[in-house]
């Protein structure tokens, strides 16, 4: 209980803006890797989760999700665990930035998936 209760009291408002800042930076990196290279996402993030959907169209539901390119997204996930970056193995789970990502796990984000991106 006295871990829970010291991280609780460890998650400042500065800690929240740092975690939106971190994932928007995230988002708008993968967003910018996605359109050099023309592959067609909808990154859908809410706070500091985001998830890539391999699909032109907006995803809102499990059936919109189901249109999503996922052999797509198996050949992304692999490119980036090649760069050494652990994205969550399905187009259907989220990805979560934490308050220990650092400025440089998030650059080494941004680097794989240009590479994961322009593999495909």
């Amino acid at each position: 209980m006295a871990a829970g209760a010291a991280t609780l009291a460890g998650l400042t408002p500065d800690v929240y803006a740092r975690l939106e800042a971190a994932s928007a930076e995230v988002e708008e990196a993968l967003r910018f890797a996605a359109d050099d290279t023309g592959v067609p996402v909808r990154i859908n993030r809410v706070g500091s989760m985001l998830t890539v959907f391999f699909q032109d169209g907006e995803v809102r539901d499990l059936d919109s999700a189901k249109r999503s390119d996922t052999e797509r997204f198996g050949k992304w996930h692999r490119g980036l665990l090649e760069e050494g970056v652990y994205w969550p193995p399905s187009q259907f789970e989220a990805a979560f930035v934490s308050a220990a990502h650092t400025p440089e796990d998030i650059d080494k984000t941004r680097d794989a998936a240009v590479k994961a991106f322009a593999a495909l």
